[in-house]
C-alpha cells in the first residue's frame, strides 16, 4: 500500500526563517572547545546539569575531571565525595547520585568509562543505548550524539526550547521531551548539519530565556514574533 504524500512539512520553512531571525538578533554561536566535546565529557555535563546554568555545569564537569584525573576514577569515587565536588549545582545530591549511576552503568557494560563504541551505531541505536543508562533521558542522549565529536543530527531539547516550540505551534501543546523530539526531528531542515542543530538549540534557549519566558513573555520585542501564533495573538496590532 502506497503512503500518501502530503508534500513538504510547512514547519521546515518556519524553522529556517526562525533560525535567520535568531542569528540576526543574537549572532552566531561557536561550538564548545575540543576538550569539552568528548562524548564522556558531554555525558557528565548533561547528567549533572539539571536546573543549573550551563557555565556552572561546565565548570563543575571540568572540576571533576581535574580532581579525579579520569572518568573511570569519577565512576569509582564515593557519592559523598562527588556531592561535595558538585556543591555549585542546584541539586548537588541528585547530580552526584546521577553521575555515579550513569558512569557506573557504562563501566559495568563496557569495562571502562568509554563511549567510543557508540560511533559504530546508528544515531537511533546509540541514543537508545544511552537512554538505558540510569539517569540519562532524551535530552542528555541527544546532547551526547549532537554536541560531542559524534557530530550527529540529533536535536537537544530543554524546557526553554520546548516552550518556544509549543507557543509557535511547532509541537503539540503538552508535548514532553520525547514527544517534542519525535515531532520536530522530521521537520528539521534536511540541509542543516549537526553543528547547525547545535546552534539552533542554543539560539532557542536564548530566545526562551530572554523573550519567550514562562511568565510575562516579551512578545512585542521578540525577534520571532512574526512567526509565532501565540505572540501575534498577544500583540494583535503587529
Amino acid at each position: 500500500m502506497n503512503q500518501l504524500d502530503f508534500g513538504p512539512d510547512p514547519r521546515t520553512d518556519v524553522l529556517r526563517r526562525l533560525q535567520a531571525l535568531m542569528i540576526q538578533r543574537f549572532g552566531r554561536i561557536d561550538r564548545a572547545a575540543a576538550d569539552w566535546r568528548k562524548p564522556e565529557w558531554v555525558l557528565v555535563q548533561g547528567v549533572i546539569g539539571a536546573r543549573t546554568l550551563t557555565p556552572t555545569s561546565n565548570a563543575a564537569t571540568e572540576r571533576l575531571l581535574v580532581r579525579y584525573g579520569s572518568w573511570d576514577a569519577v565512576a569509582a569515587a564515593p557519592v559523598e565525595e562527588l556531592e561535595a565536588e558538585l556543591a555549585t549545582q542546584t541539586f548537588p545530591d541528585i547530580a552526584a547520585a546521577r553521575v555515579k549511576s550513569a558512569l557506573g552503568g557504562v563501566v559495568e557494560r563496557i569495562g571502562r568509562m568509554d563511549l567510543s563504541h557508540l560511533g559504530a551505531l546508528s544515531t537511533e541505536d546509540a541514543m537508545a543505548w544511552l537512554e538505558s543508562l540510569p539517569g540519562v533521558g532524551r535530552k542528555v542522549a541527544a546532547g551526547v550524539m549532537n554536541a560531542s565529536t559524534f557530530d550527529r543530527r540529533a536535536l537537544v531539547l530543554d524546557s526553554h526550547h520546548i516552550r518556544v516550540s509549543q507557543r509557535m505551534k511547532l509541537v503539540p501543546p503538552r508535548a514532553d521531551t520525547i514527544r517534542a523530539f519525535d515531532s520536530l526531528m522530521p521537520a528539521m531542515p534536511p540541509e542543516w548539519t549537526a553543528a547547525e542543530f547545535d546552534e539552533h538549540h542554543l539560539l532557542m534557549k536564548k530566545l526562551g530565556q530572554q523573550f519567550c519566558r514562562p511568565a510575562a513573555p516579551l512578545c512585542a520585542e521578540c525577534p520571532a514574533l512574526s512567526l509565532c501564533p501565540a505572540g501575534t495573538a498577544r500583540v494583535p496590532d503587529r
